[in-house]
């Protein structure tokens, strides 16, 4: 009796590199919607612009590594690099801002090190912090929520992608009349002004923790980070302990003084919180390999955090955070390896 034999691998994997990659993208479409919802069409149009770049990108380096193209470019992380890129540039920006930060992200943070699996830093931050040091003015030009002010015009999506492709307003319209200061952008200020946070947050933009609109989006970021939880593809130790770092200091100094330092509620749903704790910092190339690793790592991008916003020169310092730990990682990993069984 004959039998019939596959060639290896005998056993499937039960997960892959493609797998994780879209599970990531699954976990965010309900942030997607939310924020489209409330910023307009911007983000899609972005997200189109900067996939497109990050696989241009990812062909050429591949062509020029005389690697091959088509195996490359198909696990879909270039393309998960390119939308958490559009998630932290406004949604009003011209083209070249997310096809730039898109073709650094995967050429230089990526690739550079060696491709996949290689890299040192976070790719998607690289190409943000690059942008926002390089062109701080089109970094900030962020759109107020809908219905935040009635007599504030909204773009519909022809006017807002011609603007992204010609950087033409619709008649009339100024390019400052549309845009708005975020929450922790008006945070900052209003204290350097030395006013306090109760009168800072009288303002509309404001909702019951966060900005107006940006803590439901939070809240997607959230719900998609359990998801991830949920089906394996991130532990729970860097989440818990970035949230419990940058709270904790948040609540710390709240009870010192209230109108000085706002309550962990808005920094856990202001800014880029949650989507840098579920989908950002938890990039198991360039996070810490070991539990306690993972915890370190974590609290201290919590706590960087929080000290680049309360006394730092950006609003929202989770970009820098993310990239000062990620060079702390060799050393993490070194020195938070567990004690292998029979040894001392």
């Amino acid at each position: 009796m004959s039998f019939a034999l596959k060639p290896a691998p005998h056993v499937t994997p039960a997960t892959s590199v493609p797998l994780v990659m879209r599970r990531v993208l699954y976990a965010l479409i309900p942030a997607t919607i939310v924020y489209t919802a409330y910023f307009g069409w911007g983000l899609l149009i972005n997200m189109v612009i900067a996939v497109a770049a990050a696989l241009a990108a990812e062909a050429l380096m591949l062509r020029a590594r005389r690697r091959a193209i088509r195996p490359g470019s198909a696990d879909a992380s270039a393309v998960v690099t390119a939308i958490l890129l559009a998630f932290a540039i406004p949604p009003l920006a011209p083209w070249w801002i997310p096809a730039l930060g898109a073709g650094v992200a995967v050429s230089l943070a990526k690739h550079l090190y060696g491709g996949l699996g290689s890299n040192l830093f976070n790719p998607a931050m690289v190409g943000y912090v690059i942008l926002l040091i390089s062109f701080p003015v089109e970094m900030t030009q962020w759109l107020p929520p809908v219905g935040f002010d009635p007599s504030v015009q909204q773009l519909g999506f022809w006017s807002n992608l011609n603007y992204a492709l010609t950087g033409h307003t619709p008649s009339g319209i100024d390019i400052d009349a549309l845009t708005q200061a975020t929450p922790l952008d008006q945070v900052k200020e209003g204290l350097g002004q030395m006013r306090t946070l109760d009168e800072i947050r009288l303002g509309r933009l404001f909702g019951f923790y966060g900005g107006r609109g940006w803590e439901w989006i939070n809240g997607c970021f959230a719900l998609g980070g359990l998801y991830l939880l949920y089906r394996g593809v991130i532990r729970w130790h860097i989440p818990v302990a970035l949230i419990t770092g940058l709270c904790g200091c948040a609540a710390a100094l709240h009870i010192i003084d209230p109108s000085r330092y706002s309550s962990p509620g808005f920094h856990l749903f202001g800014g880029a919180t949650l989507l840098g704790a579920f989908f950002i910092a938890t990039d198991p190339v360039t996070a810490a390999a070991t539990d306690r690793g993972r915890l370190i790592f974590g609290a201290a991008i919590g706590a960087i955090t929080y000290a680049i916003r309360t006394w730092g020169g950006y609003p929202d310092g989770l970009a820098f955070a993310v990239l000062l730990m990620n060079a702390t990682v060799p050393l993490l990993d070194r020195y938070t390896r567990p004690r292998i069984y029979g040894h001392f």
